[in-house]
């Protein structure tokens, strides 16, 4: 018997309709559940060999760079927000990446699992625990939180 696969929430096109991030840096493929009573939402990504970033690093033994990782993360997250009522155009930016933990290498061929619980959730600031993990071992924690600022900073 073989595990079926996740339900899809969100295919990448419905993704593109509710964050700005586009190819490249879309980092995100399909968001398979959301709970917004539990405050919880988990996205996937497939990491695959043609992504732009192997090209450096490292040439020869392709790592998915942490930072892409805490980006993806933050991807997800967005998705939520944008989700909640009143946020659907509103862009947040990074206000801090908190207790951020790598604890396994991420390469080509991987899926990488990307869990946000949401912990705080007001008009201008949130907070929530990410989580990245790959066949059930955690690649990547960090406690991620957000800004939004005035229209007039985005110009």
């Amino acid at each position: 018997m073989t595990d079926a696969p996740p339900a899809i929430v969100h295919t990448t096109r419905e993704i593109e309709g509710l964050i700005p991030h586009r190819w490249p840096f879309l980092l995100v493929d399909r968001i398979v559940e959301y709970d917004e009573a539990a405050q919880r939402i988990v996205g996937i990504k497939a990491v695959t060999a043609t992504e732009w970033f192997f090209q450096g690093h490292f040439p020869g033994l392709p790592v998915m760079p942490g930072v892409m990782q805490v980006e993806a993360l933050a991807q997800v997250m967005a998705v939520f927000v944008a989700k909640q009522p009143g946020f659907g155009d509103r862009i947040g930016l990074f206000g801090g990446i908190d207790e951020c933990r790598f604890k396994r290498v991420v390469s080509p061929g991987d899926t990488l699992r990307l869990e946000i619980r949401m912990d705080k959730l007001g008009r201008r600031f949130g907070r929530g625990l990410g989580t990245a993990t790959v066949d059930g071992e955690v690649a990547c924690q960090a406690t991620l939180s957000f800004i939004i600022p005035d229209a007039s900073v985005l110009r």
